[in-house]
């Protein structure tokens, strides 16, 4: 049990408690140099597993967590609406400060999906896309240039921004679709996309993810790829952590955990044909995964080296 004495967890809670006060959490020069101080502080590899945390400092983790979906999304709105004042935004996304990040993010799923998956995806959701799409934008203008992206968010005024981002690219306009809805209100449709990308901050918190996850299960069609983002050790203060045994319906295929600057884990796990005695109505019900999926901690991060990446790839343990 890790508990508020850990000097990790005591150099976090007082980033907590600092940011906690911020009459406003949109760009500025304390907002900027605080969460800079937590995500150098929650990125070195460490000890901690945050499932493993007493109740106070979990506590503290949740709202940290909410404090930085909340920062995130106000720093995309930021950047979004000063890229749309280009002639041509997507020639401009290098001012956005995380865009290398992203770049990196991006490569690393595109290399995953490619290993799982023998055809290109002709239609692709991401659920949780923001007012500054930049996984959609860059894998598809620089990795699944045929592929159409329907990018989900509930904030009307994401998909407006988003949209000023795209609309002048002659190529992007015609591959990029933004929907205002909440992804639990889409049902049949998910049956259309070959993978389905979830933002890491949708779903803040274990129940919430699981629903999610369970309500992409019921719907998605058979075989088709679910990419979600995670984090591990102490990045799991910045973002909610997905436990893969909680992928019901789902076959986990491999989860990689990168050392580097790249924040988030990436979980890749492909929908289990439906049995005949299920039905959308009734879907499968926990699955015994491998036995792998439960020794994640077996890959010690203070082994690995900055600018390796940690694989579990399940299929390659059981072959």
């Amino acid at each position: 049990m890790v508990c508020e004495k850990d000097p990790l967890v005591q150099k976090i809670t007082d980033l907590y408690d600092q940011i906690s006060t911020l009459d406003s959490l949109k760009p500025s020069k304390d907002v900027n140099m605080l969460f800079t101080q937590l995500v150098l502080t929650c990125m070195p590899p460490t000890h901690i597993d945050v499932t493993k945390l007493c109740k106070k400092v979990q506590q503290m983790r949740s709202k940290l967590i909410r404090l930085c979906g909340e920062a995130e999304g106000l720093l995309e709105t930021h950047f979004s609406t000063i890229l749309a004042s280009y002639d041509n935004p997507l020639h401009h996304l290098n001012i956005f400060p995380y865009y290398t990040n992203y770049l990196k993010l991006s490569q690393l799923e595109f290399n995953i999906l490619t290993k799982h998956c023998s055809n290109v995806p002709n239609k692709v959701a991401f659920v949780g896309s923001g007012p500054l799409p930049l996984t959609s934008i860059v894998l598809a203008s620089f990795h699944l240039k045929t592929t159409s992206f329907h990018n989900y968010d509930i904030d009307p005024s994401a998909k407006s921004k988003a949209l000023r981002l795209v609309s002048s690219d002659p190529d992007l306009s015609r591959r990029m679709f933004f929907h205002t809805t909440d992804i639990m209100d889409v049902t049949n449709g998910l049956k259309e996309y070959d993978v389905v990308f979830l933002a890491a901050l949708v779903g803040m918190d274990k129940d919430e993810k699981v629903r999610v996850v369970e309500h992409l299960a019921k719907y998605m069609n058979p075989g088709a790829v679910l990419m979600l983002r995670s984090a591990h050790g102490a990045r799991g203060f910045l973002y909610p952590v997905v436990d893969p045994c909680d992928l019901r319906g789902f076959q986990v295929l491999s989860i990689f955990h990168p050392t580097d600057e790249v924040i988030n884990s990436v979980i890749i796990a492909r929908k289990f044909p439906m049995p005949k005695h299920c039905s959308a109505e009734h879907p499968v019900g926990p699955m015994k995964l491998p036995n792998k999926c439960f020794d994640i901690d077996m890959l010690n991060p203070l082994l690995n080296h900055v600018n390796l990446m940690e694989e579990l790839d399940i299929e390659d343990q059981l072959s």
